[in-house]
């Protein structure tokens, strides 16, 4: 995958968010940006048991990262912080996060990769990125 210039990865897990921006120009060059705040948000009703129809709480605090992570990628492009957004992110969580994009936010992603780089380094982050 060719990435743009200026264009910001995020790399997201149920728990954790990496946020970088690619300032190189022929190759992949990716600087860590701050991480912002994530809101907690609560997804499904407390104090139910869990099923398969009501998932356990780590399941819900994962979804409500997500949530919170789609939040802020929304806010960066709407607040014109970004142009291009690519989003690495573990499977589950890539689903969660394709629920909350704003529709301007779906127009600035130059991809998405469905992999788990959390707690990756750079240099691997940047090979996945080139080899997608």
């Amino acid at each position: 995958m060719i990435l743009p210039n200026g264009a910001h990865v995020a790399v997201v897990d149920g728990e954790k968010l990496a946020l970088f921006q690619n300032v190189g120009h022929a190759d992949i060059d990716l600087k860590a940006q701050p991480t912002p705040e994530i809101e907690d948000r609560v997804s499904g009703a407390p104090g139910r048991i869990s099923s398969d129809a009501n998932p356990d709480n780590d399941t819900q605090a994962e979804d409500g990262f997500a949530m919170g992570v789609a939040d802020v990628l929304n806010h960066m492009v709407l607040t014109h912080r970004t142009e291009k957004l690519l989003v690495i992110a573990a499977p589950k969580t890539l689903g969660q996060l394709r629920k909350g994009w704003h529709k301007e936010t779906e127009a600035r992603l130059v991809g998405e990769i469905a992999k788990d780089l959390t707690g990756h380094t750079t240099d691997q982050i940047a090979t996945a990125i080139q080899n997608a």
